[in-house]
């Protein structure tokens, strides 16, 4: 097991584990290990740790409990991860993870006759439980497939040594932690000091396997590069057998650079675990969760013997339901792209990344949400991730009304300004939160449920009136306005644009979900203000600023292909409106537009989220053939590094996010032509495409069922065979005019 499952501040999650299959004749050992790090991160929020736990037999009854009558857990401090060590991640909030074990590490965990120094606990009053609301991952072992490096190392301690400055720089102003001078182990550094020699690069080593049979026996100074196959999420190990101490070192990342794992690219963390081993054989694995598809380990000094090399998944159980099968096996490459993607950011809520962060950001579950349901049939993840918003209270850190970006996590200060006075907080993702709700109402159908957020969106929209100027649009908002990874973000000061066309579409979503004319009106106002103000005849404009002299608000002339996107996706502009617009950024935007230099005073987007809002607007209007084309050429070569989908166009961040799961919703509605389904009608309606691969068919779950579909296209029929869920109807339609028949 690994939780609990994260919740609201001030509630807790209770995971229930059903070992009974599991548990021969005999004495077990129960062994819960509590971590806690005591610092401000967006993975957990910073609270009093506790252990709560109860052991219980088939009838009911209590074996073992942590604070009742009867048997009692005992508690030992676990002294040997070391304390004093760097940040594993400054977002996270979590330390490295450095080990001194000796012969006690195995024997206590299996042993029950092998005793430690136990202490007495305090007790604390009980909070407010909740169920876990997310499945259990299976927590699957998965094994390398392949040898891709191997060479020698060297110390050398002269080298420089400059990747903790990023973790240094926020200690004792935003984070509590210790220094590089303050820690008692760096492995960091270690790993800093070390010249690498390889053997060779860019090739498997085929006369070194690494099956569940294999070992590696590695000495002083000798390492080796093994690849997973894809990216993973999880908990790494192996047994190893030391005849002597030794510094052993894993290191780890998603990718390669130049055949080698280099420290600096996985962006904002430290992706390595050390161990100091006494002479013994070890049953290793870390307790925190890492993303990595390649695991570079390294003999710093002494020798051993590694086998069952492995990573434990912890990973969404429910997303295998699907399935997808087509003529193009590049739709099926990126199809499964999507559903790891998935898998990884979903274990126990949405999540941006499943290794830098691991917090639930809104926007990002705008996107995730729709691959969730596609994949598993149910909105129930959806409603346990909103659910921690709805629970949400309010923080000191933010302004009154303002919704965390994610949660649970904790509103930290800023590295940059130590003097705001709030932490930080992006304004654009609390109206995510309404046009997300507005979409989980009609997957789920528990409208009672979105109908709690109403005062929520009440003082979030009182807040952001505050911020109207003279023409009702938001005019330098608090905050970190955020519109996507691009030079977009370099224009949000004074009236950014798209967070107005953001503002109209949160406030037009809460007015339908909650039947709140004026916010309807208000939506229709600030759009028309926008048209007025942002559109200069040919492209939406993302900025206006104030004349310094008179105090006039004057257009930029600042201008980015994101903009014209969020025009379109929040109904600023529509291809009826402004159609020349809308041609030229079918025709000459999307892959290949910057090197062939067109348009060059349009900033280009980003995937996140720039493109993918191009891509859905081209799925909503039924030009599924040039989405996958675009989407191919930009998302396969992920899918074929990595097997998941980025946060970047570029390798320089996550390569494993959230929303990019979301390819899978537009193979659903455009490929095989599931173009809504209504949970609370119990309808299905199928819309089908004349363009696409010559066949394809799949499982879509629903509910505790599937609709089981095969569409084949030639020659400008669409041949179609489907099967409801029990219950469901199916409403049939035909897009662009394409011909229909029905397969027998």
């Amino acid at each position: 097991g690994h939780g609990p499952a994260r919740a609201a501040k001030g509630f807790f999650r209770v995971d229930a584990l059903d070992w009974t299959d599991r548990l021969g004749p005999g004495t077990h050992v129960l062994v819960v290990e509590v971590a806690v790090y005591n610092t401000t991160g967006f993975h957990l929020c910073l609270q009093p740790e506790f252990l709560q736990a109860e052991l219980t037999d088939g009838t009911g009854r209590t074996l073992a409990s942590t604070g009742g009558d009867g048997t009692s857990f005992e508690a030992c401090r676990y002294d040997e991860r070391i304390q004093k060590v760097p940040m594993f991640s400054f977002l996270r909030g979590s330390f490295l993870e450095a080990w001194r074990l000796d012969g006690r590490h195995g024997a206590w965990r299996t042993d029950p006759t092998c005793r430690r120094e136990t202490f007495a606990c305090g007790t604390r009053p009980e909070g407010a439980l909740l169920e876990r609301g997310a499945p259990m991952p299976d927590f699957a072992l998965r094994m390398p497939i392949a040898v891709v490096g191997r060479g020698t190392s060297v110390e050398d301690p002269a080298a420089e040594a400059s990747w903790v400055a990023v973790f240094d720089r926020c200690i004792g102003t935003c984070k509590k932690g210790w220094r590089a001078g303050e820690c008692e182990a760096n492995p960091s550094v270690d790993f800093q000091h070390l010249r690498f020699a390889p053997d060779r690069i860019g090739q498997e080593f085929e006369d070194e396997r690494v099956d569940g049979s294999s070992i590696l026996a590695l000495a002083t100074g000798q390492y080796r590069i093994l690849d997973f196959g894809k990216d993973l999420t999880g908990f790494f190990g192996a047994t190893a057998s030391c005849a002597e101490k030794t510094r052993l070192l894993f290191v780890f990342d998603e990718l390669l650079k130049d055949g080698d794992i280099l420290l600096e690219r996985s962006s904002g963390t430290t992706p390595l675990v050390a161990f100091d081993l006494a002479p013994g054989t070890y049953a290793l694995e870390t307790s925190e969760v890492y993303t990595l598809r390649y695991l570079k380990v390294v003999v710093i000094d002494g020798s051993c013997a590694l086998s069952d090399l492995h990573l434990r998944e912890y990973a969404n159980p429910e997303a295998s339901r699907a399935r997808f099968a087509a003529s193009d096996e590049r739709l099926e490459l990126l199809y499964e792209a999507g559903r790891e993607t998935f898998r990884q950011n979903a274990a126990d809520l949405f999540t941006d990344c499943p290794s830098r962060e691991r917090g639930g950001y809104l926007c990002d579950s705008f996107f995730t949400a729709r691959a969730s349901f596609a994949l598993t049939g149910s909105a129930s993840l959806e409603r346990t991730f909103l659910e921690n918003y709805l629970l949400f209270d309010g923080d000191p850190m933010l302004p009154e009304g303002m919704v965390p970006q994610n949660y649970p996590g904790d509103i930290m200060k800023s590295l940059w300004d130590a003097e705001a006075r709030y932490g930080q907080f992006i304004p654009n993702w609390a109206l995510w939160l309404f046009v997300e709700l507005e979409e989980f109402a009609r997957r789920s159908g528990d409208t009672a449920f979105a109908a709690r957020f109403r005062s929520k969106a009440e003082a979030l929209f009182a807040y952001l009136r505050g911020f109207e100027n003279n023409d009702g649009l938001l005019e330098d908002i608090d905050g970190w306005v955020f519109v996507e990874w691009s030079k977009a973000n370099d224009f949000v000061a004074g009236v950014n644009y798209p967070t107005n066309m953001l503002y109209a579409g949160g406030l037009a979503a809460a007015g339908r979900l909650f039947g709140v004319p004026v916010w309807l009106r208000r939506a229709e106002e600030v759009k028309t203000a926008i048209r007025a103000q942002s559109y200069d005849g040919a492209w939406f404009v993302d900025q206006a600023l104030r004349e310094p002299s008179t105090g006039a608000l004057r257009a930029t002339t600042n201008r980015s292909e994101a903009c014209q996107y969020y025009a379109f996706f929040f109904d600023a502009a529509t291809p009826e409106t402004h159609p020349v617009l809308w041609r030229t950024l079918l025709r000459d935007f999307g892959p290949g537009r910057v090197a062939k230099g067109l348009h060059p005073e349009i900033d280009p987007a980003n995937l996140f989220i720039g493109r993918y809002l191009r891509f859905d607007l081209m799925s909503r209007c039924g030009l599924g053939e040039r989405l996958l084309e675009e989407a191919t050429g930009q998302l396969l070569p992920m899918a074929e590094r990595t097997g998941t989908i980025w946060e970047h166009l570029d390798d320089s961040a996550s390569c494993c996010h959230g929303f990019g799961s979301h390819i899978v919703h537009w193979l659903h509605r455009n490929v095989l032509g599931v173009a809504e389904v209504d949970v609370a009608e119990k309808r299905v309606v199928l819309r089908f495409e004349t363009d696409g691969p010559a066949w394809c068919e799949a499982d879509v779950p629903i509910g505790d069922g599937a609709l089981r579909i095969r569409v084949e296209r030639t020659g400008g029929v669409v041949r179609f065979r489907a099967t409801a869920p029990d219950g469901y109807a199916l409403t049939i339609e035909a897009a662009h005019d394409a011909r229909l028949e029905e397969l027998t």
